[in-house]
Order: structure tokens, then sequence, then C-alpha cells
């Protein structure tokens, strides 16, 4: 086991903010997991479990051990005429399984492609986009408990997935430490169209809807609206989209009837990007930071920025819509 010590994580946060680990170690395997747990419970060091840190926000330097998962992998376990069990390491790059299952003509995540992040992380945040989530496809996740060293297999029900949510950001945050999870993808899937603007946008063609233009398309719209965090630092979207009740979308519509909201059974889901744009927070700029001028969503920083200031941003918008609309937006990103 290699510890790297004073390790900057500037490279290891979609942001680029600047921070440091006291201590810093890769993880590629199961035994590694096995002998770091050994290693913090000898030393008492506390830990942080880092993936891909797209959705992460930095405002200190991170104390004790940064775990840093690298478990590689995609393997098929199970298939038969319609579907296929599928293995993947939680160190894989998420873009690149979205890839390699388009590549192998399996449908499930194609709408979930380019969003950041490793396999590891998006149960935790049950990453969604376009109409799908990974709760969608996903069959279990499998991972140590850190405290006690047990391995563990949880169900999909057991990970509790939510909007946005899971058990793995609430009871098990920063216990439990993935390394693999299992999906199912199907072999002769049809479209998920459920998203209006990906409906709106295969249309226009008028041509066949095939996997890989399901792919072409939500990449199109993604890079028209998301900057590339290569270019620009940012954690995509910021917040959550909220969730109001009938009377509360009545009450701001009143006011606002062009507001832009999606059905959810008795309740809507508003789109936070509108709130922030009717708040005049589109293009604002706080010290080295701002709302992204494609997408009110998104957050930057312009270079320079520290996490604190990111930080400071994102509170300000929060205090601002809360008190015009009477709603607290959540953060998506988690703040560190």
């Amino acid at each position: 086991m290699i510890i790297q010590q004073n390790k900057s994580l500037k490279n290891f946060n979609s942001f680029g903010v600047q921070c440091f680990a006291e201590n810093f170690i890769n993880i590629k395997k199961d035994d590694d997991i096995k002998e770091i747990i050994s290693y913090l419970k000898k030393t008492k060091c506390n830990h942080f479990i880092l993936g891909g840190g797209s959705n992460i926000l930095f405002t200190k330097n991170i104390k004790g051990a940064v775990l840093y998962n690298q478990i590689e992998g995609i393997n098929i376990i199970k298939e038969d005429s319609q579907k296929v069990t599928i293995r993947v390491g939680a160190g894989v790059i998420w873009n690149d399984f979205v890839n390699w299952s388009i590549k192998n003509n399996l449908w499930g995540i194609e709408n979930l492609i380019l969003i950041p992040g490793t396999v590891g992380a998006a149960p935790i945040q049950n990453i969604g986009a376009y109409g799908s989530e990974l709760k969608d496809v996903i069959k279990n996740v499998t991972g140590f408990n850190i405290k006690t060293g047990e391995k563990i297999i949880l169900n999909k029900s057991q990970c509790e997935f939510e909007y946005r949510n899971s058990i793995f950001k609430k009871k098990l945050k920063n216990i439990f430490f993935i390394s693999e999870i299992q999906v199912i993808l199907n072999k002769n899937g049809s479209p998920n169209l459920n998203y209006e603007i990906l409906k709106n946008e295969l249309k226009k063609e008028n041509k066949p809807i095939s996997l890989k233009k399901i792919a072409l398309t939500v990449s199109r719209i993604r890079k028209s609206k998301l900057p590339d965090p290569k270019k620009i630092g940012n954690a995509g979207s910021f917040f959550k989209n909220p969730i109001i009740n009938l009377d509360k979308l009545n009450e701001i519509k009143r006011d606002f009837p062009e507001i832009k909201y999606y059905d959810l059974n008795n309740k809507v889901k508003i789109s936070a990007g509108w709130l922030i744009e009717k708040c005049g927070w589109k293009e604002k700029k706080l010290q080295n930071c701002s709302v992204y001028n494609k997408q009110a969503l998104v957050l930057i920083n312009h270079g320079n920025a520290t996490g604190i200031e990111i930080n400071n941003l994102a509170n300000k918008i929060i205090l601002d819509i809360n008190a015009k609309f009477g709603i607290k937006l959540q953060n998506e990103v988690q703040i560190f």
C-alpha cells in the first residue's frame, strides 16, 4: 500500500479547485480495501472516499486518508435472449461504460451518456438524465463497510434510491466503499423518450431511432448546455430540481404562468434553472466564479475560484430564490 502525503486534489475534482489530501491512497482491487481497513483501524485515521470527483465541491483540505477508487473491469456474468447482466468495477469511468454498452448494442443507459464521474459514484447520486435513472437498470451494489471490514451486497431496494439520492448519501455516507455494481441491460430495448426535449430533437430528423442515434442526440444536447469540465471547472447541475405540491404550483402560476414543470402524481417537479433565471442570476459573477451563461443550473470556476467562493455563490442563489418563491433549493453537489 502506497500512501502519498500532502497530495493536491486539483486534478481530482471537476471544479478544479485547489485543496490537499493529508494522505492519498489508490485502491485497485478488493485486497487493497482489506489492507486499508486494517490500516485505518490501527491508526484511527479519518477517511474520505473519492470517486471521479465530478459531484463534489471541496471547501477545505482533507485531513486523514483519501481513498481513491480505481477498481476496473467490465464483465458479462449472465445473459439470455433478452437481457444481459454485467459486473462493472467502481473505478471505471461512467461514460466509458456507456460507450461500451452502445458498442455492444445493449439498451438501458444510452440516455446517461456524457455524465461525468465513475461507476462507483453513480449509485450514490442515483445519476439521471433525459428521463432515465441508474435505478432503472441496477441489480445490486457490492462494497465494504469501512468500519467493520464486512463485504456486503445490497440489492436495488436496499439501496433506497430516490431522486438524486440513495442510502449511500444517508446512512452509509463515507462508510460503504463501493467496489462494483451489477446492471441489467436489454438486447432488444426501446427508446426512452419521456424527456420532451429529446423526443423533439429526434422527431426533427424524421429517421429511425436507433441506440446510437439516441446517444448522439443526447450528447449534442448536453454539449450545447453544459461546459466541458476539462476546459471550464464545473460539476454539472449544482442544484436539484425542486418537487412541490399543486397548491404551491398554482400560487406561482398566478404571477408566472409560463413556469416550466413536470407532472409527478399529485406533485410537480419544476426547473431550478428557470427559478435561477427568474431571479436574475444567469451569467452573474461573484469573485472568480459565476452562473453559466447557457444553463443557469451550472456554476463555473473561472480558473482561480476557491470552493468557499463557489459555495458562497450557491448560498446567495438559494437565499434569493427562497425569498422570491418560497422554495429552498437543495444542492445536488456534495460539499466538503
